[in-house]
């Protein structure tokens, strides 16, 4: 089996990466949000999905880390949210990943609180 060619690690590759990651494992309502533009923002991008269960959004947070992980040697700087999946956090430093549950991502709200970023709207692979 070949392996895939490391890529250069930048925001916009590890982007398109957990993007595709997360239209693989059916992740739903995908939302890119670019932070660059705001004052005191905590990443350069946030990546925002959901999944239908526990178990899906423990594959999605799997996936991504095993896909970045094969193609650029990195993982995660930090991670939360394991242990119950309502709201998993990969943070890449530059790009932070959430993947919520359908109910706690409608009870926080988050790209609401992050309404000045230029959103963008992924589609998701059925």
């Amino acid at each position: 089996m070949a392996k895939k060619r490391i890529k250069k690690e930048t925001p916009e590759n590890l982007s398109e990466i957990i993007i595709n990651s997360i239209q693989e494992k059916k992740g739903k309502h995908i939302v890119s949000l670019d932070l660059r533009k705001l004052d005191h923002a905590v990443s350069d991008h946030f990546i925002v999905c959901s999944g239908n269960s526990t178990t899906q959004v423990l594959a999605i947070a799997d996936f991504i880390q095993d896909e970045v992980f094969l193609a650029t040697g990195t993982k995660p700087w930090h991670k939360e949210g394991m242990l119950n999946a309502e709201w998993v956090l990969l943070d890449y430093v530059n790009v932070v990943v959430h993947i919520f549950q359908e109910t706690t991502r409608e009870f926080y709200k988050i790209e609401k609180l992050w309404a000045d970023a230029e959103i963008k709207e992924i589609e998701a692979i059925d």
